[in-house]
């Protein structure tokens, strides 16, 4: 092979991982995309690069992102038991899971760098249901294609300000240590609600992870992972259960 030839096969590699990166840039509420890019969401200065080290604070909301203040990011007013979600600028390009983390502010969301308490309060493995096509009863990861993915915030969540939590997981080269990809990214939310529940169980970032948790850490290559359960604390509230499918096919 030329050095000419080299170059551009190591070129071609490189741009087709890039391109298989993303970032959230976007809210959603109640199906409707809110402002312009970035202006609810911090934005991270790593471009679309993953997090690989689970024991750093950039876990919390990415490189970059420890505060809203700094960044300019605004802070959006919702109600307990809105369906929320993020777009993602591009798609989704490697297979993983979806999940979402919610902390509250000790005092405002834009001041918050995310290190206090956090709980898991959607999850979602696999499912047939493309965001971006028609169902075809094909189970694809939840990253598979997406260009959005939508939750619903607890109708038990207390009044206050919070950040919101979104972590894409891909899983293409989680066979190994420290191969796993953790995309991540924090919007401001003021919650209005009457929930007085207390929200459990917490984790803090970093923390709740480590390079061989199971979940971050898979057996063998992902496309013959038969039974996969994500990463994470139970979920609330209590009796909030993980949107998952166990697969026995070939995942797509």
């Amino acid at each position: 092979m030329t050095p000419q030839l080299t170059l551009t096969v190591i070129l071609l590699l490189y741009v087709t991982n890039t391109l298989a990166h993303w970032n959230y840039d976007r809210l959603i509420v109640n199906g409707q995309p809110i402002g312009s890019s970035y202006q609810y969401v911090r934005q991270t200065n790593n471009s679309n690069s993953p997090l690989q080290q689970v024991n750093s604070t950039d876990m919390r909301c990415n490189s970059g992102a420890a505060s809203g203040t700094s960044l300019g990011t605004q802070t959006y007013t919702v109600k307990a038991g809105d369906e929320l979600g993020f777009a993602v600028k591009s798609t989704f390009g490697h297979p993983g899971p979806q999940q979402v983390y919610l902390s509250r502010a000790p005092g405002s969301a834009a001041g918050y760098d995310g290190s206090g308490d956090w709980a898991r309060i959607y999850s979602l493995t696999t499912s047939s249901n493309a965001s971006a096509g028609a169902s075809d009863g094909v189970l694809k990861w939840a990253t598979h294609k997406a260009q959005t993915f939508r939750f619903n915030l607890p109708a038990e969540t207390p009044s206050g300000e919070y950040l919101l939590r979104a972590e894409g997981l891909a899983l293409h080269a989680a066979q190994k240590v420290n191969g796993a990809q953790f995309y991540i990214a924090c919007a401001q939310i003021k919650v209005i609600g009457k929930g007085s529940e207390v929200v459990g169980p917490m984790v803090r970032f970093p923390g709740v992870y480590e390079w061989d948790t199971p979940g971050v850490l898979i057996s063998g290559f992902w496309s013959k992972i038969e039974n996969y359960t994500a990463p994470g604390p139970k979920m609330w509230p209590e009796g909030r259960e993980e949107e998952h499918v166990l697969v026995g096919d070939r995942k797509q």
